[in-house]
């Protein structure tokens, strides 16, 4: 399918507004007007237009602040976001204050409607599900956001009500700009009244569809969440960049599900394979579709936020559609497999607790003892040895251990099933749980490995033993290498103290957990994971007493 892009900008209604010299500038350069984003104007500085590709200075004369008065003179009001536009254009012209309140800067943005941009997901829009855009400044979101409002309303006559908080999408000025079609705007009077305006479109006005711009606060995800649950079309976009980034954002991540940690039984951590505690989500998210968008011509669609959502917090790759629109306007559609980009914020979702160390009697000398230094991630492996081996992981987790044969390349793969297992691999405390069921397993021949705790530095000296790995590091360890290992002893037992504060703060079992006093690099460390899982961390006492206390 294929439609033709036209785009509509009103161009000479913000030249008319600029000062004489600098309109003269941008009219007689030789770069495509179609491709001018911006217009810099700060006092001091010479004036700048900023391309998609370039950036050009248009005079070599300072711009003063009568020239900045000038422009203020010919354009609307400026709100309580600094924001003014032209009416019945979707120019935007952003000022910058001094502390007196002057306007000493002014950033003027081509405001364009580029029909024809929603085909690339017009068959989602079709569906009247809840649609949410994410993309980075410029990608083209309200553009997109308003082209769909016009669809939504003139092609499918649905009744559309715009919730316009900046006049980004309909335009400056009373009257709408046309590009929205027969879509109806409320104006938002001051930022914080965004989420009252939404229920009141709602409640008011019999919207089949609401369609927001750049919901950012926690009172308007609440209201973006009642709103759907009315069984109101939702279309909107939202700060962030990716779904990813969506999740750990404490205030947003409502608009996909929430996340909460959870308590498993014994049973169910065993039969998962994972710790007792783990992150899943907490409600249905309030948008049905998401779409990442890089540019007008390419984005990223997860068409079941739901399905994702639980993905990522097994840690595993969503499935997701890679759409893109070639020169001739034909859209072509990819399923994709795609790599967590911020794994390590969500701790690929699991919370271990520390676990003791031995090996099972029938798989010979404990795993403690083994001292092989923790190999890189992409060394070759090409001394392992042996034929692939079927791991059962018994209460160890697949994400690491899968992790682990990676950075190993080792010859083995995990199954879901003892019986089709040649080794397995628990913890202490499972080993003592679970005995009989394991020396069953023994008694079939199938060795059983006891880990010291639930780390992927554990799971490669294991696997390491198991496939005779012989690094070349060990025959060159000596004291100091002794010492590193020692060190990294004292790291790996830090964040298992931090692993386990997390939890008790995490389920509500403790207010705040004060960790043991560490080194600096440690307590760096510390703060870092904390952050990832959106708690509140702060050193506190003197060396060699300072220590890390994490709360919510």
């Amino acid at each position: 399918m294929s439609e033709r892009a036209d785009v509509t900008n009103n161009i000479d209604l913000l030249l008319e507004a600029l000062p004489v010299h600098i309109t003269a500038a941008i009219q007689a350069s030789t770069l495509d007007p179609d491709d001018l984003l911006e217009i810099v104007m700060d006092l001091g500085r010479l004036p700048e237009a900023r391309y998609r590709n370039e950036e050009r200075f248009l005079s070599d004369r300072e711009v003063t602040q009568d020239e900045i008065d000038y422009v203020i003179e010919r354009i609307g009001v400026f709100g309580e976001d600094n924001r003014a536009g032209i009416p019945r254009t979707l120019h935007r012209i952003s000022a910058i204050r001094n502390r007196r309140g002057t306007v000493i800067g002014l950033t003027c943005r081509v405001g364009r409607a580029i029909f024809g941009t929603v085909t690339i997901i017009r068959d989602l829009v079709e569906t009247g599900k809840s649609i949410l855009l994410l993309g980075k400044p410029g990608t083209g979101k309200t553009t997109l956001l308003r082209e769909t409002a016009r669809v939504l309303a003139e092609e499918f006559r649905k009744r559309v009500v715009i919730v316009d908080t900046s006049n980004e999408i309909a335009g400056d000025g009373d009257i709408p700009h046309p590009g929205i079609g027969r879509a109806r705007r409320m104006q938002v009077p001051r930022p914080a009244e965004q989420h009252a305006v939404m229920i009141e479109a709602v409640e008011n006005h019999m919207p089949e569809v609401i369609v927001i711009d750049e919901i950012g606060t926690e009172l308007e995800a609440m209201a973006a969440r009642t709103i759907a649950e009315r069984g109101v079309q939702l279309v909107g976009t939202a700060h962030g960049n990716t779904l990813d980034n969506l999740m750990i954002n404490p205030t947003l991540s409502d608009l996909v599900g929430g996340i909460q940690a959870v308590t498993l039984g014994d049973e169910e951590a065993r039969r998962r394979g994972t710790q007792k505690t783990v992150l899943e989500r907490k409600a249905p998210p309030t948008f049905d579709i998401l779409i990442e968008i890089e540019s007008w011509d390419s984005v990223t669609v997860y068409d079941d936020v739901a399905a994702a959502v639980d993905a990522i917090l097994r840690g595993e790759d969503p499935p997701a559609e890679l759409r893109s629109r070639d020169a001739d306007g034909v859209v072509h559609v990819e399923t994709v497999q795609r790599e967590l980009i911020n794994a390590p914020a969500l701790g690929r979702r699991i919370l271990p607790t520390r676990g003791g160390g031995e090996r099972g009697a029938s798989s010979g000398s404990g795993s403690e003892r083994f001292a092989g230094p923790r190999r890189e991630r992409g060394a070759a492996a090409s001394s392992a040895n042996g034929p692939t081996q079927r791991i059962f992981p018994f209460g160890v987790s697949r994400n690491r251990l899968e992790t682990a044969i990676e950075r190993l390349r080792v010859p083995a793969v995990i199954v879901r099933d003892m019986k089709d297992a040649t080794l397995v691999m628990t913890l202490k405390n499972y080993y003592r749980q679970s005995a009989q069921r394991l020396k069953q397993a023994e008694e079939h021949g199938v060795p059983v490995y006891v880990l010291r705790n639930n780390t992927i530095t554990q799971m490669e000296r294991q696997l390491a033993q198991v496939f005779n790995l012989r690094l070349a590091e060990e025959d060159e360890r000596g004291e100091g290498e002794n010492r590193r290992s020692n060190g990294s002893e004292v790291i790996e037992d830090a964040m298992v103290e931090l692993e386990n504060a997390i939890n008790q703060v995490m389920s509500g079992e403790r207010n705040a957990v004060e960790l043991a006093p560490r080194s600096s690099y440690i307590r760096r460390l510390q703060h870092q994971m904390a952050d990832r899982y959106n708690l509140r961390s702060e050193s506190r006492g003197d060396d060699p007493n300072r220590r890390v206390k994490i709360y919510r």
